[in-house]
């Protein structure tokens, strides 16, 4: 045994170029299928984090202008939401309803004695409305208690704490004003993309700074759980149908309210992230047949400048089994040793990535089950061993006579 790895080990030293080429291929397919993989599941599994936290088991309603005559009252209306239409819209589907909440937006110049932020929406709404995309910084989001006892409490932007205070991390406990009333900050907030200026305060208290006006600038109905995009497609017409025969406004005119369905959306994200998974597994995979063919290549080189050796070896009484098992442990040699090199590359790159990517949402865990990479090795280390079989095979079958007289 010792000698046949040392018989390989020469063969391989021999020609060293082209060895080095066919390994390189083999370690390059397996190092980009892993590292492929790795940038796709890192994508699929932020963005399946994100979308959780932001609730895709909600309907989001606005207000739009009627683009069709109904029932004798022209196009070009304003449909107004009012906290009054819940219970028609509840009404509409209660198994799937779990829960109707309003938000009213309106603007406010938000100050201290320090500074002040010009421009800035306040958005009276409920604890629901801390989405994923939102970064508790420093202190708290609004909560029941709030809303129960219709507290002058304020949620604000890093940038409006930057601007108002010494710090971001002093603003919390300290006081605001908007809208000729004082607020106390109880958090800080950020998002990823940055440029928001919209502050959060209770529902309860907008609606009192309003005069306890009913209307809303925005519905939000919570639904329960579902698996199939056709069960929410269900609901959102029901909720268009009650809402029409309350604001009387055709069913299907799309734009007196606008809709957005967060689950239907949630499902087609998932359809483009199923496509992305394929591709990167199609590029990786194409990736690796190329190795593949490399050493099919090689081995077949291989063996037909051999084609004299094997002669004299089967002159001298060698046995066509021992032949082949040189050849074919020659080609798992040389892709065991390569797939081991790429699968270290592959693993070293995630490690990169992971580092790179450490404080974005935008890659989760960018990584690759060692389990996968071993399977493509040893899927790749037979496709090696039938590479060098089949023009071994070929060659044995040639006499020892011709064998010898080839050159």
């Amino acid at each position: 045994m010792i000698d046949l790895a040392k018989e390989i080990w020469q063969t391989m030293c021999t020609n060293k170029l082209r060895t080095a080429l066919t390994g390189f291929s083999v370690a390059w397919g397996i190092f980009m299928l892993i590292l492929l993989l790795a940038i796709s599941n890192g994508i699929i599994g932020s963005f399946d984090e994100n979308s959780m936290k932001a609730d895709p088991f909600r309907i989001q309603i606005w207000p739009g202008l009627t683009s069709k005559p109904y029932a004798g009252l022209k196009e070009g209306r304003r449909v107004e939401l009012h906290e009054s239409h819940f219970d028609a819209v509840r009404d509409a589907d209660p198994s799937m309803i779990t829960g109707i909440e309003g938000e009213y937006t309106f603007r406010a110049e938000i100050s201290t004695q320090k500074d002040y932020m010009p421009g800035n929406y306040c958005i009276g709404a409920f604890p629901s409305a801390l989405s994923g995309y939102m970064k508790m910084l420093h202190g708290r989001f609004i909560n029941e208690a709030d809303l129960r006892e219709t507290r002058k409490v304020i949620v604000i932007t890093k940038t409006a704490a930057e601007t108002l205070f010494p710090s971001v991390d002093s603003a919390v406990g300290k006081t605001v004003k908007a809208a000729g009333i004082v607020f106390t900050v109880v958090g800080v907030y950020d998002t990823d993309w940055g440029g928001v200026t919209s502050a959060y305060i209770p529902y309860s208290t907008a609606v009192a700074l309003n005069g306890y006006d009913d209307r809303v600038d925005q519905m939000v109905v919570h639904h329960r759980p579902v698996t199939a995009v056709e069960d929410v497609q269900r609901l959102e017409q029901d909720v268009r149908e009650a809402l029409s025969a309350a604001e009387k406004f055709a069913p299907d005119d799309n734009s007196a309210i606008w809709v957005n369905n967060r689950y239907e959306n949630y499902v087609q994200n998932q359809k483009g992230l199923s496509i992305l998974n394929y591709a990167m597994w199609t590029i990786g995979v194409l990736t690796l047949i190329t190795g593949i063919v490399g050493v099919s290549n090689i081995m077949f080189v291989s063996v037909r400048e051999r084609t004299h050796e094997i002669g004299i070896r089967r002159a001298l009484g060698a046995r066509p089994a021992s032949i082949l098992r040189q050849v074919v442990l020659e080609s798992i040699a040389l892709t065991t040793v390569f797939g081991y090199i790429g699968i270290v590359m592959g693993t070293v790159a995630c490690e990169v990535v992971k580092y790179v990517f450490r404080d974005s949402d935008f890659m989760l865990s960018p990584e690759v089950d060692l389990g996968i990479a071993v399977q493509v090795t040893v899927a790749l280390i037979i496709a090696g061993a039938l590479a060098g079989l089949f023009p071994t095979l070929r060659a044995l079958k040639v006499k020892p006579v011709e064998a010898l007289r080839d050159e």
